[in-house]
């Protein structure tokens, strides 16, 4: 049974990757890819697209956000396309709980199907945080999210907690509140860069980064990073 759904998630993600790989690359015009002009006709069309209906386009990215993440996708790039969709605000919102409901599936599937592959994976490597997180799963499983999973893909964080069983709602919460100050500067970068397009001309790398609406986000990323850095070794790696 494990085999035949690993096998069914495996070609299920295949397939949805090549559909949206498909509806990127069908509408990209790859001649005019040098060409910044061509950009800012993209953000335009963009736009007044989302904008012609944007609540069910809210919903089409939150579904798909659910598919993705429940399928191995990675995390950052639907940060950066949630920012420069919806803006900061409704992309961060969005995004926290679209891929919290994501993870938390996949979570279940890897809990029921494939505990037993999980454990040997991750427990030996991970076994001296075990105690912690067992002591209270909720506050150092919202540390862990908070300080970027310890390393570990982004994918791989989502079913880390099988190796100690964790409750779901202690999951779904401690994700999405560790998940707030990263998504929102990842989606701040979405949305500044959206922002660039529609305000510039032409491009030029020195422009951008000097662009406020650019190079906060990347201050406030390095910032995090330090601060991440700080708790990691204050509340992981102090512990042993």
């Amino acid at each position: 049974m494990s085999k035949k759904l690993k096998v069914f998630l495996g070609i299920s993600y295949l397939f949805i990757l090549l559909i949206f790989l498909y509806f990127i690359f069908s509408n990209i015009e790859i001649s005019r890819l040098s060409d910044f002009l061509y950009y800012k006709e993209v953000q335009i069309n963009l736009e007044n697209f989302i904008g012609s209906n944007i609540y069910a386009n809210l919903a089409l990215f939150f579904i798909f956000s659910i598919i993705w993440i429940t399928l191995l996708g990675f995390g950052t790039p639907l940060l950066i396309i949630s920012g420069i969709l919806f803006g900061k605000w409704i992309g961060t919102l969005i995004s926290i709980i679209s891929i919290s409901f994501g993870a938390l599936i996949l979570y279940t599937i890897a809990n029921f199907f494939f505990a037993d592959l999980v454990q040997s994976i991750f427990k030996n490597k991970f076994s001296k945080y075990l105690d912690l997180f067992k002591k209270n799963e909720f506050y150092y499983f919202f540390v862990y999210r908070f300080v970027g999973g310890l390393g570990v893909p982004f994918c791989l964080q989502n079913i880390l907690p099988v190796i100690f069983n964790m409750k779901k709602l202690n999951y779904f919460f401690s994700s999405m509140l560790g998940f707030i100050p990263g998504f929102f500067v990842f989606n701040t970068i979405g949305a500044g860069l959206n922002k660039y397009v529609k305000q510039s001309d032409s491009f030029s790398f020195i422009d951008l980064l000097l662009n406020k609406e650019v190079y906060l986000p990347l201050i406030m990323f390095v910032f995090l990073i330090l601060i991440s850095f700080f708790i990691k070794k204050k509340i992981f790696d102090d512990k042993y």
